[in-house]
């Protein structure tokens, strides 16, 4: 069974953008697997442990992005694909699904392509479920739980965590599903794992190696520019702290100052 997760090499969670020049730049923030592309990676690999086959991670972006194809490998997947032309800084939701798509559909015998729910830089969450569109394959969000896959009948059972509760469906294989970090607990790499993911030959696709075409080429094709970007003023705000003996006329000096200034 060949299982296929794929992740992105975003800022770390504690990065803060900044807009300079009419530009947004995330300063010199640490980049990072995804958060939430670890717990995609963790249950990718628990299938692998349970069922056998082999785990493939995939990315698309800069040669840098191989940094989070190695993590992936040092925690346990097999082999790294990087994605990689000059043009796909530029390119939505739509366009990205895609060139994804493309690409798995040149990999052999993909049961299962495992997402995040969402990158936390772009917070879309709109690329998965697309993929399983463009594919024709069964599309499940928000999975928090693999109740069943069964090889034999081509069929997969999940359970959903929304916010009316949980849900179950199933579908056919091979199929696309986005999780949510309720599903597991992600792995730390391995020492071996590590060595491993400092000798691994990553993989990189061009454009031109996927065959497509027109389909991101045309005046329509999804690519995004922004001319200029402005911050927002931030406002400046003042705090009082209010003192007093006890409770009663800390209390009733707030009270006072909120009628004084209309707020009650």
């Amino acid at each position: 069974m060949h299982n296929l997760v794929c992740i992105k090499h975003t800022p770390d969670s504690a990065a803060k953008m900044l807009v300079e020049n009419g530009q947004v730049s995330w300063g010199d923030a640490p980049m990072v697997v995804n958060p939430w592309d670890e717990y995609a990676i963790e249950e990718a690999l628990s299938v692998r442990d349970k069922l056998g086959g082999r785990v493939t991670a995939l990315t698309m972006g800069p040669e840098s992005s191989k940094e989070a194809l190695k993590t992936a490998i040092a925690m346990g997947c097999d082999h790294g694909i990087l994605i990689s032309d000059e043009s796909m800084s530029s390119y939505d939701a739509r366009i990205t699904s895609i060139v994804i798509s493309k690409a798995i559909a040149k990999l052999d015998n993909v049961q299962l392509v495992f997402f995040g729910k969402q990158a936390i830089d772009g917070d879309t969450g709109l690329v998965p479920m697309s993929v399983a569109y463009t594919l024709g394959w069964s599309g499940f969000s928000y999975v928090a739980e693999l109740a069943e896959i069964d090889i034999d009948n081509e069929s997969i059972g999940v359970i959903r965590l929304l916010e009316e509760g949980r849900q179950s469906c199933s579908g056919k294989l091979p199929a696309v599903i986005s999780v949510v970090k309720e599903i597991n607990e992600p792995r730390y790499p391995s020492f071996v794992g590590i060595r491993k993911a400092s000798k691994a030959e990553i993989q990189v696709l061009t454009l031109d190696d996927l065959e497509l075409g027109d389909q991101i080429s045309s005046k329509h094709n999804g690519s995004l520019n922004w001319s200029e970007l402005q911050e927002i003023p931030r406002k400046s705000t003042d705090a009082e702290i209010v003192e007093g003996s006890d409770l009663n006329s800390i209390a009733s000096e707030l009270v006072e100052k909120l009628i004084e200034d209309k707020v009650i």
